[in-house]
């Protein structure tokens, strides 16, 4: 059986502090606004790790119990958004509850459909989705209630959508150019920009501090990985870089790749990062 550790990681200093190691598979950690809690998936649910007590609560969703690590916390911290396979099709639709139990509702009917990312103001989720064969970015209020909004339009994969802090743009990864690399694009889907070309590494999950100062992001090698994928049981490394772009630099390197940081981890103060690493 494979075992997780979870940890937090000083931007500053890369000083790493292991938080707690579980048997199993842990995946995508996220911090909660009161910077009190790590959300994280296992097995199919969600969890709360209480930083302080050091105590694991398990939260009820209900019949749900087939969700994947697509998880993210809406801005005033009351409520979970997720994304879980159904069991008729296996298709991962996006759902919606109160953070600590309740009924879930169902916000994107169309599947497949990967939940990375909740504006700011609350009023809008943004995901991965295929339709029509291709991965695009989409968008869709948070209720539900209207037409999902097509962003993206490119024949190459894009995936791992996130707003940032100010709700202007939205942070992605996309293959366009044959190696999968960080974007940025204004809320509406245009002025699609290249923040990252790198010539080692695919890099994927870019996540924007809360400060909206820093962009944190996950590298794997480019002679190990195809662009289109992000494997577990890889070594990889969870790379910084200023959010107006330039190099970047890596903060910490490890055993891991899928499950590591697929969500936002940063903590509310902009100073730390969670992640899951595994022992091989």
């Amino acid at each position: 059986m494979r075992k997780s550790l979870l940890q937090v990681v000083d931007i500053d200093r890369g000083e790493c502090r292991a938080v707690q190691r579980f048997d199993g598979v842990v995946e995508a950690p996220n911090w909660t606004p009161d910077g009190t809690r790590l959300i994280f998936n296992r097995a199919g649910r969600l969890y709360a790790w209480d930083l302080e007590r050091g105590k694991e609560t398990p939260i009820d969703t209900g019949s749900l119990d087939r969700l994947n690590n697509d998880h993210v916390l809406s801005p005033d911290g009351r409520e979970v958004a997720f994304s879980h396979r159904t069991a008729d099709d296996n298709l991962s639709r996006i759902y919606r509850m109160p953070l600590f139990g309740g009924v879930p509702q169902l916000v994107t009917p169309n599947g497949p459909s990967y939940l990375h990312g909740w504006s700011p103001d609350g009023a809008r989720l943004v995901y991965c989705a295929k339709r029509h064969g291709q991965f695009d970015i989409y968008s869709i209020d948070a209720d539900g209630r209207e037409e999902e909004r097509q962003l993206t339009r490119t024949p190459e994969l894009d995936d791992g959508p996130e707003y940032s802090p100010d709700g202007r743009h939205i942070w992605f990864n996309s293959a366009m150019g044959g190696t999968m690399q960080i974007w940025r694009m204004t809320a509406d889907g245009s002025h699609l920009m290249p923040m990252t070309a790198d010539a080692l590494f695919h890099n994927w999950f870019p996540h924007v501090s809360p400060d909206g100062h820093w962009v944190a992001f996950l590298s794997y090698r480019q002679d190990e990985v195809e662009a289109s994928d992000h494997p577990p049981g890889k070594s990889v490394a969870i790379r910084l870089m200023e959010a107006s772009g330039g190099a970047a630099r890596t903060l910490v390197e490890l055993f891991g790749g899928q499950g590591t940081i697929n969500v936002n981890s940063w903590s509310p103060d902009s100073r730390s990062l969670a992640f899951v690493s595994y022992e091989p």
